[in-house]
């Protein structure tokens, strides 16, 4: 069946009330009964639920062969949870394990050796890259993996799609009875809000922790409320590498220039005044913006009021300098964003449900004015990819791409119009991960193309001396310079459902043949 970004959905997906993507408000008003963990009732006086290892936390539970596991993703390249906890399953003999992840990077390539050997047989996750995006890729999964946004991950926790067994919940501190936070100890990394949806809604609640402080650990970022048991470890993460290369400001001229196209635009707009809000995520060119984006603010004397989202260095050098008057923080991309929550006052924590999620009846992401978001590729119908490599391989996160983009006044997709051989504005991009239109203006180094659905974006850019183009005129550039791009070699197996924030199916991505 086709679905309103014209892709074809297999009949044999739309099973137990699945449905195609049909816009962005088909579900909007839909009311369910949220789903219900398993819990028991605690009368007895407590000294605490520290157990000694993984192992006895694993036996405790009664873990079984077929169980769902989650984790988060706030250490990034520095996560060391996920490989202690899945080798100790592993060690026991478990075996058709699902993972459900806020996201899964390269710390974790030791998982697909588990996808190779029929072990981990489920992935669902906001993101998916390193190995194990090649093994789901290359059809080893034995199940589809199922890629959904952070809101729309939240979404589907809530509404019983996906039941969570047991959460490992990796806190740099936490108390004997597991009133967890973010802050503290030596694996800082800020904040906790990928996983407090996890808590609520899992049957079991691990906190695994290196450093143990004295009871009450307040204010806690997952109450203890929620938690089973507390296991300590010699080390649960490296902060050092919480911040990747993309999440680092650039120095490249075409990212530069770009970065002032975004802007400038911003600054043309109806919705630039006084007390704006702002997310941008954390490629080159978007973090770029921020320095931009200064001068502006002084010209004008205008202030941000909050920025949200995954938090980089220059949002806080903004709020430092009084030009945000607040910052609402999901995840921290870098050391100066941790050390900030902790120590400004204006600098506040909020869960992924509060930020991004559909099933929240008051979600940050909709009340955002401007989002600047990058993009593997976006195409003439202003439908963007940052799921799929252009080689076919799984090496991205939907993230909060859709959710900000479909909530924002003002979404601008910042992008280079090609990337060495490749074409990143092209016809039909490999997988739709944001629908066209929540796209509203795509910034690129050869020019600037408006949605004709927002005509008076573009009158108002007219008035500017941006250089604009439409969005075909800058596909055909970019065909100009390397060619029109040869169809990969998809087989008919589907590997990954992309699924639309309110659940819908939007895309799938089919096998490829590895690259000999």
């Amino acid at each position: 069946m086709e679905n309103a970004v014209n892709r074809d959905i297999p009949d044999e997906l739309l099973v137990e009330g699945r449905e195609v993507y049909q816009g962005p408000n088909h579900r909007q008003g839909y009311r369910y009964k949220k789903a219900s963990p398993k819990s028991f009732i605690q009368t007895e006086r407590q000294e605490g639920k520290v157990v000694s290892s993984l192992r006895e936390v694993l036996e405790l539970i009664g873990f079984h062969d077929g169980m769902t596991v989650s984790f988060h993703h706030h250490f990034r390249d520095g996560d060391y949870v996920v490989n202690l906890v899945m080798k100790e399953i592993v060690d026991m003999g478990f075996k058709d394990i699902t993972i459900a992840a806020t996201s899964l990077g390269s710390a974790n390539d030791p998982v697909a050796d588990y996808i190779e050997q029929g072990i981990v047989t489920g992935i669902q996750t906001s993101g998916i890259r390193g190995k194990i995006g090649e093994m789901v890729s290359h059809g080893k999964l034995k199940t589809t993996a199922i890629l959904r946004s952070h809101g729309g991950r939240v979404r589907a926790i809530e509404e019983g799609e996906v039941h969570i067994d047991v959460a490992f919940i990796g806190a740099p501190t936490s108390d004997c009875l597991g009133n967890a936070r973010g802050k503290g100890g030596k694996s800082d990394c800020g904040v906790l809000g990928y996983h407090e949806v996890d808590a609520r809604y899992a049957d079991y609640v691990v906190v695994i922790t290196d450093c143990l402080v004295d009871f009450p650990n307040f204010p806690p970022s997952i109450e203890a409320s929620y938690v089973d048991y507390v296991v300590v470890m010699d080390e649960i993460g490296d902060p050092k590498k919480i911040a990747t290369a993309a999440a680092r400001f650039s120095t490249d001229p075409r990212d530069l220039l770009m970065a002032e196209y975004c802007a400038k635009v911003i600054e043309a707009t109806p919705y630039f005044k006084d007390g704006f809000s702002f997310q941008t995520g954390a490629g080159g060119p978007s973090l770029a913006a921020n320095r931009f984006l200064e001068p502006i603010l002084r010209k004008h004397g205008i202030t941000i009021g909050w920025i949200i989202g995954g938090i980089t260095a220059p949002a806080v050098d903004l709020l430092n300098k009084g030009l945000v008057k607040t910052i609402i923080d999901t995840q921290d991309f870098d050391i100066t964003a941790v050390e900030s929550v902790g120590t400004h006052p204006r600098h506040f924590v909020m869960s992924t449900s509060q930020y991004a999620s559909p099933s929240n009846k008051s979600a940050f992401v909709n009340m955002l004015d401007y989002v600047i978001l990058a993009a593997l590729e976006v195409d003439v119908d202003f439908n963007v990819n940052v799921v799929t490599g252009s080689d076919g391989v799984l090496r991205g996160a939907p993230g909060g791409h859709p959710d900000t983009a479909a909530g924002a006044k003002c979404s601008i997709i910042v992008t280079p119009l090609v990337r060495g051989r490749m074409a990143t504005i092209c016809e039909s991009v490999v997988t739709v991960t944001t629908p066209g239109q929540d796209v509203d203006v795509v910034v690129t180094d050869y020019g600037i193309a408006v949605n004709p659905r927002r005509p008076e974006l573009l009158e108002a850019l007219k008035k500017t001396k941006l250089p604009l183009r439409t969005i075909e005129e800058l596909q055909q550039e970019a065909y100009s310079i390397v060619g029109t791009p040869d169809p990969l070699p998809f087989k008919d197996r589907v590997v990954a459902i992309v699924e639309a924030r309110d659940g819908t199916i939007l895309d799938v991505v089919h096998e490829i043949d590895p690259i000999e």
